[in-house]
């Protein structure tokens, strides 16, 4: 509808009702958003795994969590999304990567999301104490499993994703020393082979879930 008034007293108070155009949908606030509704280099967390990783991650209002080598922001931002008092650092080395999770996170409403340039651990030691914490690579990096479970807080939950057998082997390592548990997520899509369709299975995926007591 156009604005047709011409004229107007010096204070106004107006009401404006946004309306999506055609082919425009509102993203739901639960964990797994579209992969297409992140701009990204490769470096996602796949939709179905990112919706079990937030499952385990267990976001509550006010609370705070670290995406330890966040790629595209999709964790960090998708815990903001949870809930409005939801709070996040992304911790990021790549440049790139950088623009993509401030792009992101200011296109799916989490303008909010902290962005932080460099290498963990060490960009991890002036953060405040996690209540959640996902490590998305870099697992085999030297202390940073024993530094993120050290900066923990009582009650906090870690999760950590391994596509390598080498990061597999941390994993294990740390449900060895720490607890939790081991969980091997193997999904398939179903994708055109010529006139049929067929099963295309993802990268498997291990994750370490444990919280602190």
């Amino acid at each position: 509808m156009a604005w047709q008034a011409t004229t107007g007293a010096a204070l106004n108070t107006i009401a404006i009702t946004c309306v999506a155009g055609p082919g425009v949908t509102g993203w739901s606030r639960g964990a797994g958003l579209p992969d297409t509704a992140y701009h990204h280099d490769g470096q996602l967390t796949k939709r179905e795994v990112r919706a079990i990783t937030l499952a385990a991650l267990a976001p509550l209002p006010g609370q705070l969590l670290w995406d330890v080598g966040a790629g595209c922001g999709s964790i960090g931002i998708e815990w903001m999304r949870s809930h409005p008092r939801c709070q996040a650092v992304a911790i990021e080395p790549h440049v790139t990567r950088l623009r993509y999770i401030a792009d992101n996170a200011a296109a799916l409403g989490t303008p909010d999301l902290a962005i932080i340039a460099g290498e963990a651990p060490a960009a991890l030691q002036a953060l405040p104490p996690p209540d959640a914490v996902f490590i998305g690579g870099g697992t085999t990096t030297d202390h940073l499993l024993e530094l993120c479970w050290q900066a923990l807080r009582p009650g906090g939950r870690l999760v950590a994703n391994a596509v390598t057998v080498e990061s597999e082997q941390r994993l294990l390592q740390g449900c060895q020393q720490y607890g939790g548990a081991l969980t091997r997520i193997v999904i398939q899509r179903a994708e055109p082979i010529g006139r049929f369709l067929g099963w295309k299975a993802m990268v498997p995926v291990t994750q370490w879930a444990v919280t602190k007591w």
